[in-house]
């Protein structure tokens, strides 16, 4: 028993040796970090701002972003923090910081409002939410923008509509005013595909409702022919006669070639990658 008693000891001796070891190799660590010269040190405001510049230009958005906080954290009056905090909205989107860049560009906008370039700050706050960029998977497998949760799409058109509408002339609005054109399609086939969701499982009744929010709210979008059909076919399973004359009334008025009336879906040539 005693014997046990001096192992545990010792074993305890040598577990508190190897904490205290490692402590101190954590803190020797950190006093060289800390020891470590900032480069940064003495530069000017343009200084600065030009290495800043350099790193944006050279896909070292990090970099970037690091030293326009800097610079707006030593010089925060001059006018190179105004451009830095544009910028370092910039560099975190293009960075994938989504988060960061738009409370970034926010900022912005509310510290400034009346900057010369506040189109462009609404222009990236569309930008950044639209991210319509799925990657390689993405463009492979279908998905498009109506697909994903439509709260991001809804912010970009607000942005972009701010832009056109208090900025006609930008020369970013011709860009914004399309971009806000493809959110109106995605967003009402956003709606299109809940009402295809819930007529595929029989709900019928919310089919019909979902396709009817897209019908009202994004009059003229291409995805209504579908909104169109799904309501006629949904009709057409409650037993509401009427409703479904008239609606089919109404898609052969505004798609008289539609795909749906004379196919029951919607024909188009397959992609390359669907072939094989």
């Amino acid at each position: 028993m005693q014997l046990l008693s001096m192992k545990r000891a010792n074993w305890r001796a040598r577990f508190g040796a190897i904490l205290l070891a490692g402590g101190c190799v954590m803190l020797s660590a950190c006093g060289l970090l800390a020891d470590q010269p900032d480069e940064t040190a003495g530069w000017s405001a343009n200084k600065l701002y030009s290495e800043a510049k350099d790193a944006l230009d050279g896909g070292d958005y990090s970099r970037a972003v690091k030293l326009y906080e800097k610079l707006e954290g030593r010089y925060p009056f001059g006018r190179y923090a105004q451009q830095a905090q544009i910028d370092t909205a910039y560099a975190s989107y293009k960075d994938g910081e989504t988060a960061a860049a738009l409370a970034a560009v926010d900022r912005f906008i509310q510290l400034h409002p009346s900057h010369p370039n506040i189109d462009y700050a609404y222009y990236l706050k569309g930008l950044i939410n639209f991210n319509d960029n799925l990657g390689w998977l993405g463009r492979f497998s279908g998905q498009d923008l109506s697909e994903r949760d439509p709260k991001a799409a809804r912010a970009a058109y607000d942005a972009f509509n701010t832009l056109v509408t208090r900025f006609p002339d930008s020369k970013y609005t011709p860009d914004a005013a399309a971009r806000m054109q493809y959110i109106v399609n995605s967003l009402a086939q956003h709606e299109v595909h809940a009402a295809r969701y819930y007529y595929k499982r029989g709900a019928y009744l919310a089919a019909v409702n979902r396709a009817q929010q897209a019908l009202k709210d994004y009059d003229g979008a291409p995805a209504n022919e579908e909104a169109l059909y799904i309501m006629i076919r949904s009709y057409d399973s409650l037993g509401m006669k009427d409703l479904r004359d008239d609606t089919a009334r109404v898609m052969e008025r505004n798609f008289p070639n539609s795909d749906y009336i004379k196919y029951g879906e919607r024909r188009k040539d397959k992609s390359w990658w669907e072939v094989f």
